[in-house]
């Protein structure tokens, strides 16, 4: 799919202009803004997960990705990471194939026809139903099929909703490293578990935690718009035909 998703972007465009862009272009794929794209998103995404890195710090875990051995330049996590099937297929493969088939190669056919904000929240739908297969799989662990169900019905909610975010940044930054890296990121850091806030005995960490938690979502949501903004990226391929 990751090879055949561009086709129908191709034949599309080959018929009908969309604002005198390249098929590359329209897939995300250009130099003008690349290194604020691969940045600025990222950054965004860091501090929404503003709580659960800060667990991640308190438990440790982050001298566990700059812990260095004596006899290797490389951090030891990462040196191990990349060595394992799994750590590829999250951070590298699933991200990029997703991101290529329902964002680079799905939104710029849906911007046709929607409004950008149409769009964003169309395009997530096909990328939360396409997790239901996860079902088979947990069946065929011994799941039962109504547990399944459920957890898949959970994945699909919160999968719907990271695709409308990936689907903003790829409208209003442009590029494709955009969703790519925030995907990766999330994949990376998973859905927040709450649960450990529980395990920490003092009631002062444990509301300063959830503070946290809270600090960081409003962050994300008042430094969104003005984060991604177009300018940023010299993009004007989506989102300025429309407004900014």
């Amino acid at each position: 799919m990751t090879f055949v998703s561009p086709a129908p972007l191709y034949f599309v465009l080959n018929n009908r202009e969309f604002q005198q862009a390249t098929i590359w272009e329209m897939l995300g794929l250009r130099w003008t803004g690349l290194v604020q794209a691969t940045v600025i998103p990222l950054v965004l995404t860091m501090i929404l997960f503003l709580g659960p890195l800060s667990l991640q710090g308190f438990s440790g875990l982050w001298r566990l990705y700059t812990d260095f051995t004596s006899d290797l330049v490389e951090p030891m996590y990462w040196l191990i990471s990349v060595q394992t099937l799994t750590w590829w297929r999250n951070q590298v493969v699933a991200p990029l194939s997703e991101e290529w088939t329902f964002r680079a190669c799905m939104l710029p056919l849906l911007l046709q026809c929607f409004t950008p904000t149409t769009a964003i929240f169309v395009c997530p739908l096909f990328f939360g139903i396409a997790h239901f297969h996860h079902i088979v799989e947990r069946v065929k662990m011994g799941v039962s099929l109504k547990h399944a169900l459920l957890i898949s019905c959970f994945q699909s909610a919160y999968t719907t909703l990271f695709g409308a975010y990936a689907a903003f940044l790829f409208v209003r930054t442009g590029h494709f490293i955009a969703p790519f890296a925030a995907h990766s990121f999330c994949n990376h850091m998973g859905f927040p578990d709450l649960s450990e806030i529980a395990a920490y005995k003092d009631p002062l960490q444990r509301v300063g935690l959830i503070c946290l938690f809270v600090i960081g979502l409003i962050a994300w949501c008042l430094l969104l718009m003005p984060m991604t903004h177009p300018s940023l990226f010299n993009n004007n391929l989506f989102w300025t035909k429309y407004f900014i």
